[in-house]
């Protein structure tokens, strides 16, 4: 009897087989078809935003930075390493005699700050080229930040920064990267040297807005620092 049972377990193992590996195909369909709507949905919540944001006469940024500076935002909002409604956004592929800052309330949809910003002494000249995540590479970091504590130091009130992705910006604290005022980010400083003054590091601002923006911004809010020149993964990346 065994030769006429066994083709029947075979043929019962192959099916097995083969029900599970369909089972496995159609589980992977499904979660590949769930991710790519809820893509969607995100891509279509954010423009929604983007569309919806009060601008109080400034400029916006453009929609795709602001768009993975959001989808940033969402994550780090949802595994608690930020717990502000605020997201301050600089974009380093623009000209540093440019507003290249901007601070939005997301709970309001409003724009409360556009500003110049400063970017490291070798990062570039009048553009932000080259960045680092090394002690005393006097280079901009680039990535998403938690804002941290206020503090006085040799610039007045300062706001240190706790960078959220390893091996990008994760340094910032030892290295002393922190939002603080400068004389050299000014307008004047563009006229009489054709470019915004550089920093250590930092991303300095004018020291007329320092003390407002570093208020707003304190303690668990969302910076992200752009530039064209980074792909980024955000899953991989960013920890909380």
């Amino acid at each position: 009897m065994i030769y006429k049972i066994y083709p029947l377990v075979v043929f019962l193992l192959l099916s097995f087989g083969k029900d599970s590996k369909n089972t496995t195909e159609l589980k992977t369909a499904t979660t590949k078809s769930i991710a790519k709507v809820e893509k969607v949905a995100i891509d279509v919540k954010i423009e929604n935003t983007y569309n919806a944001l009060k601008s109080n006469n400034f400029a916006l940024p453009e929609l795709k930075i602001f768009s993975e500076a959001l989808k940033g935002f969402y994550l780090l909002k949802e595994r608690g390493a930020i717990q502000k409604d605020i997201l301050t956004l600089i974009d380093f592929s623009l000209s540093s005699n440019t507003k290249r800052l901007w601070v939005i309330d997301l709970s309001s949809n409003t724009i409360l700050f556009q500003s110049l910003v400063a970017h490291g002494r070798n990062t570039g000249e009048e553009f932000a080229s080259a960045f680092s995540n090394s002690n005393s590479s006097f280079k901009s970091s680039l990535g998403f930040y938690a804002t941290g504590e206020i503090y006085q130091g040799k610039h007045g009130a300062s706001l240190r920064l706790d960078g959220l992705e390893r091996g990008v910006n994760d340094n910032a604290r030892e290295r002393g990267v922190v939002v603080h005022g400068a004389d050299y980010v000014s307008e004047s400083f563009i006229r009489n040297h054709k470019r915004l003054g550089r920093s250590q590091g930092c991303p300095a601002l004018p020291v007329e807005l320092t003390n407002e923006i570093i208020q707003t911004i304190k303690n668990k809010s969302c910076l992200y620092i752009y530039h064209p020149s980074r792909s980024f993964a955000m899953e991989e990346k960013l920890f909380s």
